[in-house]
């Protein structure tokens, strides 16, 4: 047996290629110049052995481009058939290896996908998972549960009231779109209109009791749009704010109406920079955790498919808008379809869903649908009575 004489590795540093030849073959020169082009690389990184059963190349990593130019060269001169098309062989077979690591250089084939070692990688992981902007924030990881009294209901009233009753760490979910009164006739918040300080502070008293009563590993998800008419960038204010009451940013959903804005003929400067009028077709969802990025729950309670999970978790939703804002007598309705995503990519069946704005019900029309339980809280009468009896709709049709 044959092989290439540099210090060679074990047999788990090398990757092994298995090229049938007959030794016999071979003749002295062959060996030779087959020694010759392996040993103008380090045996750490491509090595072979031959013998009666064949050539074994041991292939840990090389610069493909250049065994391909050296093993061209060696074909330049006087070498038997047999080897030229082991040479051959050899470039062929490693050609056909997809999967491999790249660095300074060369194809790496072995230990391309293991984790890198860092000094003192389990306290900087450690470190990291604390989010600088969401250390010492208090939180106790005691969950309770809702009282049975607001399970599964739609109450009428102001939030910031209602939810004060509630015990800490209750809720498994919070889904809203603070209402969007401003340049639109929602009568029951026209008060919040006077002025942008009071319509802030008032939204984020209402925002620091569903973070008390949020559950440890818990979500809160706003789904807003920049007020652009007024230049307020909402949806970075309201994530500010979570980030002061040391809530994690989770992450943030782009729903893409499909041009339903553009609409709108207002174009500021026309065609001049001037002062453009800036046109949005989606609005933003602001995904917040509170305590921890990890939600506890029942695996066989997960309810999302394969195929929901890998094409939701891209952050790009293209959804049409609600069509039915008329029917309900609703302004600024959220489609079914962006509430049923949300609960089933960041809830499990039989979590309680909170909505404090909600409205005509949608977000709890679909926790029902969805297996979860739900509380939902609007200050309309109108807008709860809708709520209730799109829920109960619902039940009745599936009985």
């Amino acid at each position: 047996m044959r092989q290439n004489q540099k210090k060679a590795g074990t047999a788990a540093d090398y990757k092994h290629i298995i090229l049938p030849v007959d030794f016999y073959d071979l003749n002295a020169n062959d060996h030779d110049k087959l020694e010759s082009v392996f040993g103008k690389f380090p045996r750490r990184d491509i090595a072979y052995t031959i013998g009666e059963s064949g050539c074994t190349v041991l292939l840990g990593k090389v610069n493909f481009d250049a065994l391909k130019t050296t093993i061209a060269e060696a074909k330049k001169d006087i070498i038997s058939d047999a080897l030229s098309i082991l040479l051959d062989s050899i470039v062929r077979e490693i050609d056909a290896i997809k999967s491999y690591g790249l660095r300074a250089g060369k194809r790496v084939y072995v230990g391309y996908n293991q984790e890198r070692k860092v000094k003192g990688r389990k306290q900087k992981e450690i470190n990291r998972s604390q989010y600088y902007y969401a250390q010492g924030n208090g939180f106790s990881d005691e969950n309770t549960v809702l009282p049975e009294e607001y399970e599964n209901r739609i109450i009428c009233g102001d939030s910031a009231e209602i939810l004060k009753n509630l015990p800490d760490n209750c809720i498994d979910l919070v889904f809203t779109s603070p209402p969007y009164n401003f340049g639109l006739d929602y009568e029951s918040d026209r008060d919040d209109a006077r002025r942008w300080e009071n319509y802030f502070n008032k939204l984020f008293g209402i925002f620091d009791e569903c973070i008390r009563v949020l559950k440890y590993g818990g979500r809160i998800i706003v789904n807003i749009q920049p007020l652009f008419s007024d230049y307020i960038p909402s949806h970075h204010v309201i994530s500010s704010y979570f980030m002061s009451r040391k809530m994690i940013w989770k992450g943030e959903i782009l729903w893409e109406k499909n041009n339903y804005n553009c609409k709108y003929t207002a174009w500021g400067s026309w065609k001049s920079p001037s002062n453009p009028y800036l046109k949005y077709t989606w609005e933003f969802l602001e995904i917040f955790s509170k305590g921890t990025l990890k939600k506890q729950g029942v695996s066989k309670h997960a309810d999302i498919s394969a195929d929901e999970f890998k094409k939701w978790v891209v952050s790009k939703w293209s959804i049409a808008p609600e069509r039915n804002m008329k029917k309900f007598n609703h302004p600024a309705m959220f489609p079914q379809e962006l509430a049923t995503r949300v609960l089933k990519l960041f809830s499990f069946s039989n979590d309680v869903v909170l909505d404090p704005f909600n409205g005509v019900g949608t977000t709890t029309l679909c926790a029902q649908m969805t297996g979860r339980r739900y509380l939902g809280i609007d200050i309309s009468k109108e807008y709860c009575k809708k709520a209730q009896k799109r829920v109960d709709e619902a039940d009745m049709d599936c009985r």
